[in-house]
């Protein structure tokens, strides 16, 4: 075997378990092994862990290894693929090498030619590696019109490239206001269906009695007032993607329904005996937890599973305090333009009072902060009294807890007493801890350069305070 052959990651899918079981005894001596027989389960690994190789059985029950294995290289290129069967053919084995595979293997396996085998494929992968993940950014922090540079929403942009190209469904989760659709139209503009029409539907939007309807179509005579044949939402998104906002809404009765199309990629509209067939990608959200919805008995435990192969949580903006003001110059940009108003940013204090507000309606109601700003700003820099009333409360609660500019108290601590460099220590420590250790917020209430806190926070030991 190969030097550091350990540090690589061999995925198995074969729908019988002894050969999973039995292979992954053979090699986890040299590698790291998963395994699975479940195909949609193998998919959502490969998206969500990264794997050098994939041992690919060719018929996994009703699924062809071919298709998959085209999903698995939709997923990533760079993943060599060894296709077992016990059905060896020369057509599927040419067919299998011209999708990708790197060689094709008959069953009973004999384990030294296998192991000779993934040595190979992985020598050749180490000798055409190429960068994984190029983010194709309109600026440096911009993907797909998603705005972000803190460390969840990098992992966001790499899976979002993990899921463009192939069909698997995915679950997006979060608050309300955090961005959801935003990052479906990624999933579907940056991907194989981004010329093909993206259709969003919220559940919670459309009565009970209208919804399947909108979902489905009808025929003409279904009921009184259906003048015509009414095409629905599946069948117009055919080809493209459906985006279901607020899935955990959807009435119990019609899931069964969506479970259908979602297994057989048809439907049948409201009124007719006849199945239509659709080619349709999944992508739902949520604000709701659909795990304690399925507990509750109000969510099927079928469809959960169905649709929640890839679930992506998006997290409130106040856990991600370092995308804030990129959020911030962003609608300024866009609010300024369509107002025509040339505002160059925010003033010290209104910053200070934006970087400590904890936005409950995240990313929107930012947005709205900011429009409202822009329009009542005088000048071509917004002062805090431009903010909403809100904004400003919230600071006017902290300056009572902490009154920095008189310098007259910290917390509970008084100055009184304390040597000038000891007084200082006890005002960073305490706007550190207000600002829930945000760098930037620190800076600009103390007025000073980032730069000179992070110098100031090693001087004073503060590097390790949990706040």
């Amino acid at each position: 075997m190969g030097e550091n052959t350990r540090t690589k990651r061999i995925l198995i899918i074969d729908d019988e378990a002894d050969i999973c079981s039995s292979l992954t005894f053979a090699l986890e001596d040299q590698y790291e092994v998963c395994s699975t027989t479940e195909p949609q389960m193998g998919l959502g690994y490969l998206i969500k862990e990264n794997f050098n190789l994939v041992l690919l059985d060719l018929r996994i029950g009703n699924v062809d290894g071919i298709d998959l294995l085209a999903e698995i290289k939709n997923i990533d290129k760079q993943i060599q693929v060894i296709i077992m069967t016990a059905y060896g053919t020369i057509v599927s084995s040419v067919d299998a090498i011209k999708k990708g595979a790197f060689t094709y293997l008959t069953k009973p396996l004999d384990l030294e030619i296998l192991y000779k085998t993934i040595e190979q494929a992985l020598e050749e992968q180490a000798h055409h590696e190429t960068v994984k993940y190029e983010t194709p950014m309109k600026h440096k922090y911009m993907y797909q019109g998603i705005i972000g540079k803190s460390p969840v929403m990098k992992h966001i942009f790499k899976y979002v490239e993990k899921l463009k190209d192939v069909d698997t469904s995915v679950v997006i989760s979060g608050e309300s206001g955090t961005g959801k659709e935003l990052v479906a139209r990624a999933i579907h503009f940056s991907g194989k269906r981004a010329k093909s029409r993206f259709v969003e539907l919220n559940c919670a939007a459309i009565p009970e009695s209208l919804l399947e309807e909108e979902l489905f179509g009808h025929k003409k005579g279904t009921f009184t007032g259906a003048m015509s044949d009414k095409q629905g939402k599946f069948e117009y998104a055919n080809g493209g993607t459906i985006f279901l906002d607020e899935i955990g809404d959807m009435p119990f009765a019609l899931q069964a329904k969506l479970l259908r199309v979602l297994q057989q990629k048809a439907f049948t509209p409201l009124g007719s005996n006849e199945l239509v067939k659709v080619d349709v990608r999944v992508i739902a959200a949520t604000n709701q937890s659909l795990k304690k919805l399925v507990e509750e008995g109000k969510f099927r435990s079928d469809l959960y599973f169905r649709l929640n192969v890839i679930e992506i949580n998006l997290p409130p903006l106040r856990e991600r305090p370092q995308d804030i003001p990129l959020l911030i110059s962003h609608f300024i940009e866009i609010y300024s333009e369509s107002m025509k108003k040339n505002i160059g940013g925010l003033s010290k204090k209104a910053e200070m009072m934006m970087m400590q507000y904890d936005y409950p309606g995240n990313v929107r109601e930012l947005s709205n902060i900011v429009e409202c700003a822009v329009l009542l700003a005088a000048g071509d820099v917004i002062e805090g009294e431009a903010l909403p009333v809100e904004v400003r409360n919230h600071h006017g609660e902290v300056d009572d807890a902490l009154d920095l500019t008189l310098g007259s108290k910290v917390g509970a601590r008084s100055l009184v007493g304390m040597t000038l460099q000891e007084a200082e220590r006890e005002l960073i420590y305490a706007a550190l801890k207000l600002n829930k250790g945000h760098k930037k917020a620190t800076a600009v209430m103390l007025g000073i350069s980032e730069r000179g806190l992070r110098n100031k926070i090693a001087d004073y030991g503060l590097k390790e305070v949990e706040f």
